[in-house]
């Protein structure tokens, strides 16, 4: 099967920046998104779905294609996802990343099945990081840039493995989670962690009524003499 090219890119006017975004399924952290203006004579080769990469090829590819291209990065919190919810985050994020280009592009495309509610032109491609070059650089950017905060925030969050599972819901995070609880970085929004959260907090309730039924001291049980 043959891989990302400017098919699509060339029916559309220059300058043309490719959208994608990533971490919409993890429990925790960020939703990270990218934007790529190339100069189509000076595409690094290897390009494809960030999916179908491995870490270290994708590593080298993003330094190539920062080296040769324009780049924006937009990130959205894990706050505006509990707010907006993942949807319109991720939306959000590409707004931001499209806005940090530094150029103005004649003409977006997004992966996916929908754009962002902006004024500029743009036009959604399923599968567009199989399809488009421009995209498929994007997906590079957006899951390299992502993976590095994740790498940090394990850093600032251990025990949760984000190291290794970037806080997508592997079986060891869940496991730290039925032991550690909510980190600040966990989506409150979605439905595994608003579990832990409800039990975390029936927990502590039943703890603290306990605490409060029981008499002060040992001796305030003893019959009088």
């Amino acid at each position: 099967m043959a891989g990302p090219s400017f098919k699509i890119e060339k029916t559309h006017p220059v300058p043309l920046a490719g959208v994608d975004e990533a971490g919409r399924g993890p429990l925790a952290g960020p939703v990270v998104a990218a934007a790529v203006i190339f100069d189509r004579k000076r595409v690094p080769r290897g390009i494809d779905d960030s999916k179908k990469l491995k870490a270290e090829a994708r590593a080298e590819l993003c330094r190539k294609i920062r080296a040769v291209a324009h780049v924006g990065v937009g990130v959205a919190t894990v706050e505006e996802i509990d707010e907006i919810n993942i949807l319109w985050a991720s939306m959000l994020a590409m707004e931001r990343a499209v806005a940090a280009l530094g150029v103005e592009p004649a003409m977006v495309l997004v992966d996916g099945n929908r754009c962002p509610r902006w004024t500029r032109p743009s036009q959604w491609v399923i599968g567009g990081d199989a399809l488009c070059l421009s995209i498929a650089a994007a997906s590079i950017v957006a899951k390299q840039e992502r993976d590095r905060m994740m790498l940090d925030f394990d850093c600032e969050h251990p025990g949760y493995g984000w190291a290794q599972n970037k806080g997508y819901g592997t079986p060891a995070h869940l496991d730290a989670l039925s032991r550690l609880g909510p980190s600040p970085l966990h989506r409150r929004s979605f439905a595994p962690i608003a579990q832990f959260s409800l039990f975390s907090s029936e927990r502590r309730e039943a703890r603290d009524a306990n605490i409060a039924i029981e008499p002060p001291c040992a001796a305030a049980q003893m019959p009088p003499v």
